[in-house]
């Protein structure tokens, strides 16, 4: 309860008696979640969090920032290279929610990118969450490689998870468009239409396991 008593409100407020009308007087603003996606993954200097939020005003930057710190989910930290913000552990636990709504948007994606802005970055947060479900024993890596970064999707008992920009490269990698990436995970391309599509170097047997219909069936009713 100790979040909630300092929680800043928000003179937009809806005033209303409900945890969703209070969730998105926190977060329902414009930028701001997605400022949120940004930390997920780690800490970040306020350059880094404009260079890749592009389209975002620099003041309305720091506005979000000053409002995230204010209610509890963002921090700014000290560190070698100066000051970053990160996420608290009450902010981190945006994850869950914010991987629901990728979901629930992945219809979306299909109509293709349009010329809109992407960071290779950003699959870090989207494929575990569309796999969500899915699980392998033994565990698996896929190295997913799109717009030259690359990242690791692991695949165990305890479903998915994944490493940006990971110290070794997995003996298995598939190298694709980020459509067809999201196309894959979503179910709406099979791994001969992904791959005639993409390059895969190493094990076949590792990309079907983690993107099978039936491990993908099993994970949208789970």
């Amino acid at each position: 309860m100790d979040k909630v008593n300092r929680t800043a409100k928000s003179p937009r407020s809806y005033g209303q008696f409900c945890g969703l009308a209070r969730t998105l007087d926190v977060v329902g603003d414009r930028w701001t979640l997605l400022v949120v996606r940004e930390l997920l993954p780690g800490p970040m200097r306020y350059t880094e969090l404009k260079t890749s939020l592009m389209g975002i005003a620099t003041n309305l930057l720091a506005e979000r920032l000053r409002t995230l710190e204010a209610n509890g989910i963002v921090e700014r930290r000290l560190e070698e290279t100066g000051v970053v913000y990160a996420l608290t552990p009450w902010g981190a636990g945006l994850r869950e929610p914010m991987e629901a709504l990728g979901r629930w948007g992945a219809p979306l994606m299909m109509t293709g990118r349009e010329g809109d802005a992407f960071q290779p970055r950003w699959l870090a947060l989207a494929l575990p969450g569309l796999l969500r479900g899915v699980t392998a024993s033994p565990p698996v890596e896929l190295g997913v490689e799109t717009d030259g970064f690359l990242m690791v999707l692991r695949v165990d008992e305890d479903g998915p998870s994944a490493i940006a920009g990971p110290d070794e490269r997995p003996d298995t990698v598939f190298s694709a468009a980020p459509e067809v990436v999201i196309g894959l995970a979503v179910g709406g391309l099979t791994i001969d239409q992904a791959l005639s599509s993409g390059d895969l170097q190493g094990d076949r047997r590792v990309l079907r396991e983690v993107f099978s219909r039936q491990n993908l069936a099993r994970g949208a009713t789970s």
